[in-house]
């Protein structure tokens, strides 16, 4: 009940850098507790301690959004008001991950491995996958050993998937699709915290002790690493999510050929086509920009 109304739809859209601290909040409580209650579960269950804590916010602003939609106003107007909602949703995503892989980095090794056991799995089940199989925004890719159209298809395809299944989940459970998208925030903070272990691990082994600034610099480079292609593909998750949230809340709200729910129906079809278009911008900069930096 206390983290749960700490802050509510409207207030959250109007300062949306809010659910930032609120996303490290909630995350570092679902860590700590999943730590300390159950230690040899931790890694899925600090994951739905963090959902616990997000859904009522979630679901609370799906049903603002849809009564927004049953009102008489524009498409574009709807659309815009959408958006407000989908930046709170991004940052407290963000606070997600940023939450997961400072834990990551801030415990020792052998917690680490019972934390986040799951995650690093995962990780490393991606990563051992034939080359040119299917990668997620947690994995790397290595076009040598097939075509970058190829690996652009298999990219574009996985994701349509996460996103219908953002979709399912958000009509079926209300906010279901927070659990994908913070288990996805998971997977990011600790594929980022791994990233800047090797990294400082390598620059230690050759220039010796490494300074506080060296740091800050390749968890910085972590952070790029995985936003340049993770922006707009978790923006197509949410936007796909509350899509299917808002239709959720009118099949309970609305009789099926009310002209509110079709209206809400064009609406969340708008919503739709725009995380397609989201997926596909985010498989073209995975399979094209970010291999050119990392």
């Amino acid at each position: 009940m206390v983290l749960e109304s700490l802050i509510g739809p409207k207030r959250a859209e109007r300062k949306p850098m809010r659910l930032f601290y609120l996303g490290l909040l909630y995350a570092s409580i679902g860590t700590f507790l999943g730590l300390w209650i159950f230690k040899n579960q931790a890694s899925l269950v600090l994951v739905f301690l963090t959902v616990m804590a997000a859904i009522p916010l979630v679901y609370s602003t799906t049903k603002y959004e849809e009564k927004i939609d049953s009102k008489n106003i524009k498409e574009l107007k709807i659309l815009k008001h959408h958006s407000r909602a989908l930046s709170t949703f991004m940052f407290l995503f963000f606070g997600f991950v940023i939450a997961f892989s400072l834990w990551y980095l801030l415990l020792p090794d052998k917690l680490v491995q019972s934390t986040f056991n799951a995650q690093i799995t995962t990780i490393r089940d991606i990563n051992t996958k034939v080359v040119g199989a299917v990668i997620d925004s947690a994995g790397t890719i290595d076009a040598s050993a097939t075509g970058q159209s190829t690996i652009f298809l298999q990219i574009f395809s996985n994701n349509i998937k996460v996103m219908l299944f953002s979709i399912f989940f958000s009509f079926f459970y209300g906010a279901g699709a927070i659990f994908i998208l913070t288990w996805n925030a998971s997977v990011i903070g600790v594929a980022m915290g791994s990233f800047v272990r090797t990294q400082a691990s390598s620059l230690a082994a050759e220039a010796g002790l490494l300074k506080a600034g060296s740091y800050l610099g390749i968890y910085s480079l972590s952070i790029l690493r995985y936003a340049i292609h993770g922006i707009p593909e978790i923006l197509a998750y949410f936007t796909a999510g509350l899509a299917g949230g808002i239709i959720s809340v009118a099949v309970i709200r609305h009789d099926f050929g009310s002209s509110a729910f079709k209206k809400i129906l064009t609406d969340s079809f708008d919503l739709i086509i725009i995380a397609i278009g989201l997926v596909f911008i985010a498989a073209l900069l995975e399979t094209y920009v970010t291999p050119i930096f990392f």
